[in-house]
């Protein structure tokens, strides 16, 4: 419908992003597809469906899904300690306030376990959150995430080296978690994440442009990536992910994905489908259940995330957040109750509602510049990606 594809033209028409593409699924058939803007503002090429973009933190559900396969097979449990595995995560520390120095720290009570990593309660955080010595330090030592110049099991010495944040289990701390899940299952099954995920993923959906790396031959597909910081300013940013000759030493489980709308789109629809899409099971039903049940408690649902009372209508599963109040939820969104999904920093939002029967996406590369001293943060498609949800349910969902 017209109106459903209104907040991709609008923004594009007033500066707000370059190109955009959105879609909605809904009763086993694509409704909604609208493409508006560039793929990218040097040649002013038209946006296209098979557009690859960058998925940023959407590709931590994948990788939270490629984990819970080998639960399923029982090579790791939601119980196990990561030091299975990760001997360097034995005998983690946590700094006595988040903003503390270095060495003001006590043991940790326990062991982080794969549960931890896949609900974000491990103590893990991002350098680029906030300032302090611990976000410091990581930014120093291992990058900005998406990308860096460490193989991955000098990555993960590097990161046990550090403190963490908060306790494990205390509460949602938003930030590597995924990384070292995905790298946990990578020596769990005995081969890279890169081939852990094209096996257990990739190649029994079909999504055949989805991985850490553009080949040369696709690269005419990529979207970049842009920094905004208000209408019509676009500085592009360089990311390995879509400009490196050779596939990266690093992949980030967490970040570090880049796919199309259709290929995610078909992810999408097998959480739709209880675990199974187009005649492949993925995962076993009680499998999805427990992705998509909240397990943040009460408690740690009072605490907000960055800045936002998110868990007001929302829990977090296995990696996936899930909509438990759908009339709190209208603020920020729109969505029936178990609605799950999880957002991406260049602007790309996802979302499967199964109780609507009901898959939307919208894919953008632009991302919010440096913030100003005084001002609110400029987020460009920000507003524009709620009106699509909610048009889209104005619509779709009767």
């Amino acid at each position: 419908m017209n109106a459903v594809g209104a907040p991709a033209r609008e923004a594009v028409a007033n500066g707000e992003l370059p190109g955009v593409l959105s879609l909605v699924w809904k009763g086993g058939e694509l409704v909604h597809l609208q493409l508006a803007g560039v793929l990218d503002l040097d040649s002013r090429r038209p946006m296209r469906r098979d557009a690859i973009f960058g998925l940023a933190s959407m590709s931590k559900p994948v990788t939270t899904v490629a984990a819970l396969r080998l639960v399923e097979r029982g090579l790791m449990s939601l119980e196990d300690p990561i030091s299975r595995w990760a001997p360097e995560f034995a005998e983690m520390r946590v700094l006595r306030r988040p903003d503390a120095p270095l060495d003001e720290t006590d043991p940790a009570p326990r062991q982080i376990t794969v549960e931890d990593l896949m609900t974000h309660r491990a103590g893990f955080t991002y350098g680029f959150l906030g300032r302090s010595p611990l976000a410091d330090a990581l930014t120093r030592r291992l990058g900005m995430g998406v990308d860096s110049a460490l193989a991955p099991d000098a990555w993960l010495g590097a990161l046990a080296e550090l403190p963490l944040s908060c306790a494990p289990g205390e509460r949602f701390c938003y930030g590597h978690a995924t990384d070292v899940l995905g790298f946990v299952a990578a020596r769990a099954a005995g081969t890279s994440l890169q081939e852990l995920m094209q096996r257990e993923v990739f190649e029994p959906l079909g999504m055949v442009d989805t991985g850490f790396w553009i080949p040369t031959e696709k690269r005419e597909r990529a979207v970049p990536a842009y920094t905004s910081q208000g209408p019509g300013e676009f500085a592009r940013v360089r990311t390995d992910g879509g400009s490196a000759a050779t596939p990266p030493v690093f992949a980030s489980g967490g970040q570090g994905l880049v796919s199309t709308a259709d290929d995610y789109l078909t992810f999408a629809r097998m959480l739709l489908g209880a675990g199974e899409v187009d005649g492949v099971r993925l995962l076993q039903s009680e499998t999805v259940r427990l992705m998509t049940a909240n397990r943040l408690t009460p408690a740690q649902r009072e605490i907000p995330f960055m800045g936002l009372p998110m868990w007001a209508a929302r829990g977090f599963g296995l990696g996936v957040s899930v909509v438990v109040d759908a009339e709190a939820n209208a603020y920020m969104g729109a969505g029936r109750a178990g609605a799950v999904g999880w957002p991406g920093a260049f602007g790309g939002w996802w979302q499967a509602d199964p109780a609507a029967d009901m898959a939307l996406i919208w894919l953008q590369m632009t991302l919010p510049g440096q913030p100003v001293a005084g001002a609110m943060p400029y987020m460009p498609g920000a507003a524009a990606t709620v009106a699509f949800q909610k048009a889209a349910y104005a619509a779709f969902d009767r």
